[in-house]
């Protein structure tokens, strides 16, 4: 019987396709695994190797959300200081190499190292021209209106100008990572050119944290870059559980302190107890001037301090620059019968 199928067998099994009688086959690709069975449903993504993920999905919202604090922090400092309302968001944070994140950025621009002790290498923060020549003519008593951005590096002039609003960034910096790790952040060497900037080889993992910086008509981004290298150390303190768990210890010891503050300025009562008796209501009623009430306690005996009611020292009664005093002996102990 021949293989090959003549001009008739084609017709056929067309007529039969469109008919029904026959079914079309349909090439699905087979997924291998014990659970899945459902192989239409299967979606599948291209994976580079060359490009893995070092961080996971809740580390990178980790990170976001405390960026969040930095970027509310920051627009609140700025608004301040430029006397204008300054927003500031995370508008993206991924994960790419250094090489593409170098290659991302526009020549000329603001590329600025941020060191910390307590780290093993260095960030680096850039800021689009598009914001920093509105804030620098802000600073200088301009209205922002027809500015023209300049394709150029910045002056000396300028470059001191920004200065004072990144170390305005590095104290904000500084107070969002307190909730993970007590952390100064310091400003380093400023260049235009992000390519003379070698801080990691060129595939190490960084971490982009994308910001968008609105002033009254003008924005512009800032992107914030962290290799993997440097919070590598403390990449387990960056899970949801631990940073949420971190920032709540933090938010309890400050409420601690704050308490244990306004207590300290709380006055309290404090009362020397001499000796104590007891007497029938009738002898009470008796009293009379001149009368003396006799206790069974020595005078050697010392006397007892409370305060607030209870009791807390032994003391000894005197004398002080005339006024009656108590001269404090040793605390009061679980021991004593008092």
């Amino acid at each position: 019987m021949s293989d090959v199928l003549d001009q008739s067998d084609i017709d056929a099994l067309l007529s039969a396709v469109d008919s029904g009688d026959i079914e079309e086959e349909t090439t699905t690709a087979q997924i291998f695994s014990r659970n899945r069975r459902d192989l239409e449903h299967v979606e599948i993504k291209d994976y580079d190797f060359k490009r893995p993920e070092r961080i996971s999905k809740d580390q990178m919202r980790a990170l976001q959300t405390l960026h969040d604090t930095f970027a509310r922090n920051l627009g609140a400092s700025l608004s301040g200081f430029l006397r204008t309302i300054v927003e500031v968001r995370v508008a993206h944070a991924e994960q790419m190499t250094y090489s593409e994140f170098i290659a991302g950025l526009p020549n000329p621009t603001s590329f600025n190292l941020v060191s910390a002790e307590e780290l093993d290498g260095q960030l680096c923060l850039e800021i689009s021209p598009l914001i920093i020549y509105p804030i620098i003519d802000r600073l200088l008593g301009g209205s922002n209106q027809d500015l023209f951005i300049p394709q150029r590096p910045m002056t000396l002039i300028e470059t001191r100008l920004i200065r004072t609003i990144l170390e305005r960034g590095m104290t904000a910096l500084s107070e969002a990572w307190e909730s993970i790790r007590k952390i100064k952040f310091e400003l380093g060497e400023m260049e235009s050119n992000p390519q003379i900037m070698q801080i990691v080889p060129p595939n190490e993992v960084v971490v982009v944290l994308g910001f968008e910086i609105k002033m009254t008509s003008r924005a512009g981004t800032m992107s914030l870059c962290i290799p993997f290298n440097v919070i590598e150390p403390m990449i387990d303190d960056l899970s949801a559980q631990n940073w949420f768990l971190a920032g709540r210890m933090h938010a309890e010891h400050k409420w601690e302190e704050l308490i244990a503050k306004r207590l300290a300025d709380a006055q309290l009562q404090v009362t020397g107890v001499l000796a104590e008796t007891t007497m029938t209501l009738a002898d009470l009623r008796g009293l009379e001037v001149g009368d003396l009430i006799m206790t069974e306690k020595p005078a050697s005996a010392p006397a007892l301090v409370t305060a607030g009611g209870h009791p807390k020292f032994l003391a000894h009664l005197g004398q002080y620059k005339g006024n009656r005093a108590l001269r404090i002996v040793r605390p009061v102990e679980s021991t004593d019968r008092i």
